[in-house]
């Protein structure tokens, strides 16, 4: 089975709710989803979004890399020699991680029906299905208070709560959520680089104080201050995770050996793919810190590919995938069974995708 080609689509979705971030507010997934063509016949899909506050990739950033750097670099591979495609896609091309982790998952996809085994088989199996938390917009705490009573009534038992715009407000938030939901439910934070150091310490030790019993808090401080991070490590008795700090294994490497964060957060689009995302959590269970795995906004495309690489492992106890409970439709055919908040996984070959509806061209010619 070798690779032919590398055809683009882009695919547009409608959220249930806007999703609000310290970052940026998002009312549709806008996603470049990859299809890759093989020799036999066969196709392998990927999905990257262009979330260019985080990861820095638009979308003409993503065509370009695969069309004018990649695709060529690929052709004629064999999918059995994985090690060799993979150092190939990585010599490619720097950053560009999202283009790299739509055509790493795409590849990953073909890995799995040469073989006809699931990806997470081939990755070690560890389990056939988990239960994702469930993410709050940050809005007025009266809002939020609703919206998580309404995912509790739905079944979730772990809430990822959005902050990071106005310290005070946040722990109003926070207390009205805990304060409706009661205390049989993980409270996870997620300030997107929303404070300062100092601030963070202050807010995080001022909700310890008031017995708000959170699991832990996603990155409090700006991606680049990674002293800073440490600082909000070592102050506080909640646990740090790091999450834009973190791309590569490099990243792991430097967090983890600085005692920096206590946690961190692996999404494909950051590391550039399932391959890199192996590196990582090898790093994270060497330094006996636990990983969570999760998304942006995403369809159920990637987030598949990231649920199974989440199965795979038992390294990764937490799991941030809620990305296709938060659209309208669901145009992704195959894949994840939702069941919200248990998301299981297929046991068809690769990645378990039959085919995407609602795909359109992108009318750009290279």
């Amino acid at each position: 089975m070798k690779i032919e080609g590398i055809e683009l689509k882009k695919l547009s979705i409608r959220l249930k709710k806007p999703f609000k971030t310290a970052l940026r507010t998002v009312n549709s997934a806008e996603e470049i989803i990859i299809i890759i063509k093989a020799d036999d016949g066969s196709v392998g899909y990927g999905e990257a979004p262009p979330t260019a506050v985080i990861t820095g990739d638009t979308s003409g950033a993503i065509i370009g890399a695969i069309k004018e750097n990649i695709e060529n670099a690929l052709i004629g591979e064999e999918i059995g020699n994985l090690e060799r495609i993979m150092y190939k896609l990585d010599k490619a091309i720097v950053r560009n991680t999202s283009a790299r982790a739509a055509v790493d998952m795409a590849i990953y996809d073909l890995f799995g029906k040469l073989y006809k085994a699931p990806v997470y088989k081939l990755l070690g199996g560890y389990r056939d299905q988990i239960e994702t938390d469930i993410t709050i917009s940050v809005n007025d705490p009266n809002e939020m208070m609703d919206d998580a009573l309404g995912f509790i009534k739905q079944g979730f038992t772990a809430l990822k709560m959005k902050v990071g715009i106005d310290s005070k407000k946040d722990i109003e938030r926070v207390k009205a959520v805990r304060q409706a939901v009661g205390y049989d439910v993980k409270l996870r934070l997620d300030a997107n680089q929303g404070w300062q150091p100092k601030e963070a310490v202050r807010i995080v030790r001022k909700m310890e104080d008031m017995g708000l019993d959170i699991e832990l808090i996603e990155q409090p401080v700006k991606a680049w201050n990674i002293d800073g991070l440490k600082f909000v490590t070592d102050n506080t008795q909640t646990p740090i995770m790091a999450d834009e700090s973190m791309f590569s294994s490099y990243d792991a490497f430097k967090i983890l050996g600085m005692r920096a964060a206590d946690l961190i957060n692996i999404k494909l689009m950051k590391c550039g793919g399932i391959y890199n995302a192996l590196k990582i959590i090898a790093i994270a269970e060497t330094c006996g810190v636990e990983c969570m795995v999760g998304s942006m906004i995403e369809s159920k495309l990637s987030a598949t590919a990231a649920a199974h690489l989440a199965c795979a492992k038992k390294n990764i106890i937490r799991f941030d995938l809620d990305t296709a409970l938060l659209l309208a439709e669901d145009p992704i055919v195959g894949g994840i069974v939702n069941e919200a908040p248990i998301l299981k996984i297929s046991n068809k070959p690769g990645l378990g995708i039959e085919r995407i509806d609602g795909l359109k061209d992108l009318n750009i010619n290279f």
